[in-house]
């Protein structure tokens, strides 16, 4: 059994959470989405991410019991997919290993374009707009700053495929926890 929660962060459309999945069914781990979360309460809502993302802006309590409930899954056992829960867990005090998977901008934008169906100019300004708004979210309510923030590993997946982006993490965390 891993005695540490593995977390995992990166930007939009980084490929996190295909290597998140991948990541977890390899070393058995539970796996949860702070995205899926946050989609599925904007769908219960029945508002668009971005919509329930500015509603968020104005009612702090959103995210927060989001990201209480993603703390409340950081056990041992579980990875964790989510921008911001890997330094809420350092916050906190829980034993994590933090990950983060990034990719280009451009990069990025053309997969959330292709998975959203939407143009690349609509999905660019859509994404920046989503960015910017939990960059202040998070400083505002927990005064992180994800661009300060240092994971114990960054992989750039801009050139790499899905598996050896999964397979860098892998590395990094070795059969029973990180290479520390």
């Amino acid at each position: 059994m891993r005695e540490r929660v593995v977390a995992l962060g990166g930007p939009p459309g980084s490929g996190k959470s295909t290597a998140g999945r991948a990541v977890s069914a390899e070393l058995g781990l539970e796996y949860e989405s702070a995205g899926a979360i946050f989609r599925a309460e904007a769908e219960r809502r029945g508002l668009s991410l971005a919509g329930l993302g500015e509603l968020a802006e104005r009612d702090p309590a959103i995210d927060r019991a989001l990201d209480e409930r993603m703390l409340s899954l950081a056990t041992p056992g579980r990875l964790l997919d989510g921008r911001v829960v890997g330094a809420l867990c350092r916050a906190r005090g829980i034993p994590v290993d933090y990950l983060w998977v990034t990719a280009s901008e451009p990069v990025r934008i053309e997969r959330l374009a292709r998975r959203d169906g939407l143009p690349i100019e609509r999905c660019r300004a859509l994404t920046r707009a989503r960015e910017a708004s939990e960059r202040t979210r998070y400083l505002a309510y927990y005064g992180i700053d994800l661009d300060r923030e240092r994971p114990d590993l960054t992989v750039d997946a801009t050139r790499l495929p899905p598996a050896e982006v999964a397979r860098a993490l892998l590395d990094f965390l070795g059969p029973t926890g990180g290479a520390r």
